[in-house]
């Protein structure tokens, strides 16, 4: 039998020497040490922050189409938009996420790839992002619970940013009667009656995001609650907050529709404090909670071009060092292993296993050296 790879002693990867240990001046002005990566990823996110809040006064026209009472929900914005760039710097600040990162960026714009697989990007983006399909090879319910999640919050998204940030304006075009104008930047866009069905979805955009986004949040707190594995697995502030912050946001957010129009606007301030509450709190809880997978996927687009595109290439396809049975590419397991040598893990000949080969040759590796250890 094959024998499989030593792990003992691992070899130090080819490069730089490593500084010294932390604590040291020297380590703490190291590029990679925990200390330099918060300084970055503050930098990151005060820049990103400013940069919000400057589009949002040039795009409101020196804030003459802000609305002050929408005041929390852009502040709101702007903590989301720090916290976005500063955990999204820290993350791509570890090594395996940086070469997952880089080479993404360099497949998507790669002009070779564009050449030879000119509809593989676009495909990807609706396949990978928009339908998620590979949720569905787990479970269907699962992928259309997500789906409705995704293009609900999507949709209350490019809805409420704009309107928050005061690039969308809805003024009427004649001071009376159903008459209304859509303007961005304080340009009109469209002009509509509100009583029509086109005038209904305008008004009504953000009532059937909430519907879409209760049914699928529903959903996956009623898998939480009966399914045995995800109830052993679960944890509160990771897994429940979230549904349970957009169920709150979705439920105040339609109880003020039927306030306004079945209760005569009865209730109407309470419900508004209330929604906006649970708003702001879902914002600023993204880039530290469940949510921050929305940011971190679209990265991974960028690898899974690099996998399509390698496949499609004549490259050789390497095969298993025990079974010979096909792994793939041979630019992909040498992504692979130098992701492991980046986190030292010591063990990158392994990628040259395929999954059940590295299963069995753990086991034996137990069986030899664990259990005949006890007897």
């Amino acid at each position: 039998m094959t024998e499989p790879p030593k792990t003992a002693e691992p070899t130090p990867a080819p490069g730089p020497v490593q500084g010294p240990a932390p604590g040291n001046p020297a380590a703490e002005s190291s590029p990679r040490s925990p200390a330099a990566v918060r300084r970055r990823a503050t930098l990151a996110g005060t820049a990103v922050s400013v940069l919000l809040i400057i589009a949002i006064v040039f795009g409101s026209r020196l804030l003459r189409d802000f609305d002050s009472a929408l005041l929390p929900y852009a502040v709101a914005t702007v903590f989301l938009a720090f916290g976005v760039a500063y955990r999204y710097t820290v993350w791509i600040s570890a090594p395996g996420a940086r070469r997952l990162f880089k080479q993404g960026w360099r497949s998507f714009f790669s002009v070779a790839n564009f050449r030879k697989a000119p509809t593989a990007l676009p495909k990807m983006i609706a396949t990978y992002l928009g339908f998620q399909k590979f949720l569905g090879a787990r479970s269907h319910a699962r992928w259309a619970a997500h789906q409705l999640v995704f293009w609900g919050c999507l949709l209350a998204a490019a809805i409420t940013f704009p309107l928050t940030w005061g690039w969308f304006t809805f003024t009427s075009s004649t001071g009376s009667g159903p008459g209304y104008e859509m303007r961005i930047w304080g340009f009109k866009i469209i002009g509509f009656d509100a009583l029509s069905v086109l005038g209904w979805l305008m008004f009504h955009g953000l009532d059937i995001a909430a519907v879409l986004v209760i049914a699928g949040a529903a959903y996956f707190l009623w898998r939480r609650m009966k399914d045995r594995g995800a109830v052993t697995g679960q944890r509160f502030a990771y897994d429940l907050v979230p549904l349970i912050a957009l169920v709150v946001v979705s439920v105040t957010g339609l109880l003020l529709t039927f306030s306004s129009i079945f209760l005569h606007g009865g209730g109407y301030e309470f419900l508004a404090i209330l929604h906006m509450v649970s708003v702001v709190f879902t914002l600023i809880y993204i880039p530290f909670g469940k949510f921050f997978h929305i940011v971190q996927r679209p990265a991974a687009v960028g690898m899974q071009l690099f996998k399509y595109t390698s496949r499609r290439k004549d490259e050789e396809v390497l095969t298993c060092r025990r079974c010979h049975e096909p792994i793939d590419t041979a630019p992909y397991v040498e992504n692979l292993r130098g992701t492991m040598r980046d986190l030292d893990l010591g063990f990158d000949e392994w990628a040259e296993y395929c999954p059940r080969c590295k299963r069995v040759l753990r086991g034996n590796a137990y069986l030899d050296h664990v259990k005949k250890g006890f007897k």
